[in-house]
């Protein structure tokens, strides 16, 4: 298995840290997950406490009192961070407060530090912004302001603090912990507080979850508004787009992100731009002729339009900023070009979160009441954070500390420094960009031939991981091959040959451009051996869903029959039920669960509106339960019936009960979602009907089916983002393969790992040999055996208000940040 470096945009709806949220909800998903292949049990039962006698999470906060409060400045998926963090201390048995206004209210009291409540954070889950306030504190800079906060939290019993914020947020808590004795010895002394309290509040727990569009904080590889930021961004650009088009015009855009150029980096990754300037890696110093260069050059493939992307902090090597209007003023005069500068500003602050921001925030949520109610004394303050796939704990001031270092590099012009710091995720993403935007196809060529083709249901991002093989593969000298209508069309003929401005404006179109279906190729070995012939054929990528995985294998299988069958396979993963073994995600899945969740929040408006009123929602996927379990998490759902998570009568009845005591709360509105096969006989249908009946009088039901709305659309930046990393993957993975197999002219591939799956596993993307996954998938139901998200499942019933026990026999781990370089990609 061999591992490459994975993007900060592809941490998407990581699994729960192996050391910490895992373990202390190991006995939940002991009930949850299937016993194993041969038996099933029955969802949502409690198992019996473990000999080792774990504490009962229901109980572990009880005696505790936690804090909440948002710093800096606002960003999207803050209210889900504060809706996890108040019913998850509250499902433990603590009292959580609200502090309104960040430090300032901390500083104030009074009506700005007030209890929450259960049905206090309902409907916030979608709203953007922060709801208790955010400000920026100068009163809490001062020891007077932080001993008026310190008396505040003491008086109320309050020994837990968390902080949703940015690095600067962050680094006051630090401080106000580790004064916090000096703060209680000067409070006891003047008598602002009595001896009995001081000892009762004898030291201060501090968790921090960082809350910035930026993505500047080092340590984690998305903070919690990130992506809603790259939403915004991305309709504008595509709006852009167009009228650009009409009038052949040249766009300068410039965005958010202070002194990271990250926002500026992924979006031009996301939308081809010509050109992006961020702070961390200047241009060299004849970037004006460069880079005219390259605006004629679009122009003179066939383009109509040119997209340059700018980060706020943008400089040149010596330190002098480089703006917006400069570069269109450079671009009028060399060039005379029609052009014009957007300066996006705030609108990327605002809007709804992603349904990604939703389930990070929330999962974060989860993660720091854990850790404030096991912190002790010696506890250092941590942050919770995303590493790849995975949820940590890192001390809170090691990343300060990282993140400062940054800046200072950039300040003293150490700019490869720089871009270490930043992360071997960041440096990756900037590599691909540069072979994307700054390379072009050699004169001398390989010699190989490289084809490649969809397969399956389309799925927004197809196109994008095309756009990048076809444009990464002509770098690399190969001829490169578009096959139409998968399989099919490759034994029946349809392939051409694809060349760099084809696939030029592909990265935000939905579906497939190049056709796609669902055709096996068993029955066509005849005429695809002979076509892999007849065209020249050295390797073949394939993109697609689990149809491109078994098709893999059938062709895998072929090979001792015909020969022409012996070449390099690789499989992209892309489909909208992410069911491929092999990858935690595949293209396509992101951009489903955001249509699936706009929608959730349209109708959790009618609800709201009518009053007692359930909705039963059908998500697509097959037998696999992902989008429905998490729509359900980003959408705030009370159920979602999944095929992986039997389900009762009884289960069904629990459910209804459940509802039936929601509908006495404030909060009179349900939200149902069913996968399309989770079960042959509880269909969409019976449910229905079954709530409809049981719920008379107390509340109506309406049922929605969501259907095929749900692979349309135009891709999420995610998936623009991960569809062209790993079209770039693929490629140089099939190069080296190609000149491993390679014998005398002729291509010969017949062992194991010459047809592998790239998938993302955790922290790393992962070539694996697709004959070695045919053990963890179960075939006859299109699913893996094992599935990472079905751990997510226990927070979806938590934040539902489900009365489940939790394991903490297992302690948690906190982890040190380590300043990793990256490993260098030759084969890029």
């Amino acid at each position: 298995m061999v591992a490459v470096p994975v993007a900060p945009a592809l941490s998407r709806f990581a699994a729960p840290a192996a050391l910490s949220v895992a373990a202390l909800l190991l006995l939940l998903l002991l009930s949850f997950l299937p016993p194993g292949p041969g038996r099933r049990r029955s969802a949502g039962r409690k198992m019996p406490p473990s000999p080792a006698g774990p504490q009962h999470t229901e109980t572990l906060g009880v005696g505790k009192a936690i804090a909440v409060l948002t710093s800096g400045g606002d960003a999207q998926g803050m209210n889900a961070a504060v809706r996890a963090v108040v019913r998850v201390g509250i499902y433990t048995g603590a009292k959580v407060f609200f502090v309104c206004e960040g430090y300032q209210g901390l500083v104030d009291g009074g009506d700005h530090i007030r209890e929450a409540t259960w049905e206090s954070v309902s409907m916030m889950l979608q709203l953007g912004g922060t709801v208790i306030g955010s400000a920026r504190c100068q009163d809490f800079r001062t020891r007077e302001g932080r001993l008026r906060a310190a008396r505040n939290l003491v008086k109320r019993g309050i020994t837990n603090l968390c902080v949703i914020g940015g690095d600067g947020s962050l680094t006051g808590a630090d401080t106000f912990r580790a004064e916090w004795g000096g703060l209680l010895a000067e409070l006891l002394k003047t008598g602002g507080i009595t001896a009995e309290e001081a000892q009762r509040s004898s030291h201060l727990n501090i968790v921090g979850m960082v809350g910035s569009i930026d993505n500047d904080f080092c340590g984690t590889d998305m903070t919690i508004g990130t992506d809603s930021a790259l939403h915004r961004i991305m309709e504008i650009v595509d709006a852009i787009t167009t009228t650009a088009q009409s009038h052949q015009r040249t766009f300068v855009l410039e965005v958010m992100g202070r002194h990271c150029g990250y926002l500026a980096l992924i979006t031009a990754l996301a939308c081809g731009a010509d050109w992006v300037f961020i702070p961390e890696s200047p241009p060299e110093d004849d970037w004006e002729e460069h880079l005219c260069r390259r605006l004629t050059e679009t122009r003179d493939g066939g383009s109509r339009l040119n997209i340059i992307i700018v980060a706020e902090g943008a400089i040149d090597k010596h330190g002098k900023a480089i703006t917006s209007d400069e570069i269109k003023a450079l671009v009028v005069k060399r060039l005379g070009y029609d052009t014009r500068v957007t300066i996006l500003g705030h609108v990327q602050r605002g809007g709804t979160p992603s349904a990604f921001d939703r389930i990070l925030a929330s999962r974060m949520g989860v993660e720091a009441v854990m850790a404030l109610l096991e912190g002790t004394p010696e506890t250092p303050a941590c942050v919770v954070s995303l590493s790849g796939n995975q949820a940590v704990r890192l001390p809170l001031m090691e990343c300060v500390q990282v993140t400062k270092d940054v800046t200072t590099a950039m300040n003293e012009g150490r700019f490869e420094d720089a871009l270490k710091l930043r992360g071997r995720s960041f440096q990756n993403n900037w590599n691909v960009y540069k072979l994307l935007a700054h390379i072009r196809p050699p004169a001398t060529k390989s010699g190989y031939t490289v084809a490649v083709m969809n397969v399956g249901a389309p799925a927004a991002g197809m196109n994008a991981a095309v756009r990048s093989t076809v444009r990464i593969g002509l770098i690399h000298g190969h001829r490169m091959l578009a096959v139409h209508d998968g399989f099919e069309g490759l034994a029946f003929g349809m392939v051409e040959e694809i060349g760099w401005n084809t696939v030029g404006s592909w990265t935000g179109l939905g579906g497939s451009k190049l056709g796609t279906k669902r055709t096996l190729p068993k029955k066509h070995f005849e005429e695809i051996s002979a076509n892999i012939s007849k065209f020249g054929i050295h390797g073949l990528i394939i993109i697609g869903g689990f149809e491109a995985f078994t098709g893999g294998l059938e062709l895998v299988e072929g090979r001792a029959r015909f020969e022409e069958l012996c070449i390099p396979l690789c499989i992209v993963p892309a489909t909208v039920s992410n069911n491929v073994p092999g990858s935690d995600f595949s293209i396509g899945a992101d951009t489903a669960l955001n249509t699936i969740t706009t929608t959730c929040d349209l109708i959790k408006q009618s609800a709201a509106g009518t009053k007692r009123r359930v909705f039963i929602i059908e998500t697509m996927g097959g037998f696999c339960g992902y989008l429905a379990t998490m729509a359900g998490l980003a959408a705030g759902a009370d159920a979602a019936y999944i095929f992986e998570e039997p389900f009762s009568s009884r289960d069904l009845q629990a459910n209804v009960d459940h509802l039936t005591e929601k509908m006495k709360t404030t909060v009179k509105r349900g939200l149902v979602l069913r996968n399309e096969r989770c079960n042959e006989n509880y269909t969409t249908d019976f449910i229905y009907n079954l709530y409809c009946e049981e719920g008379k009088g107390i509340f109506d039901c309406r049922k929605n089916v969501l259907g095929h709305m749900q692979q349309g659309g135009s891709p999420t930046p995610f998936d623009r983002n991960f569809g062209t990393k790993m079209g770039a993957k693929a490629v140089a993975w099939i190069t080296g393969k190609i000149k491993e197999c390679s014998r005398h002219g002729r291509i010969f591939a017949n062992t194991a790992d010459s047809a592998c799956l790239l998938g993302m596993r955790k922290r790393s993307l992962v070539f694996q040999p697709i004959a070695e996954l045919r053990q963890q998938t179960d075939f006859e139901h299109r699913i893996p055996k094992e599935q990472w998200w079905l751990k997510l499942r226990p927070i979806l019933k938590i934040l539902a208000k489900y009365n489940i026990e939790l394991d903490t026999s297992e302690t948690a781990h906190l982890e040190h940040l380590t300043r990793k370089v990256l490993v260098p990609e030759a084969t890029l």
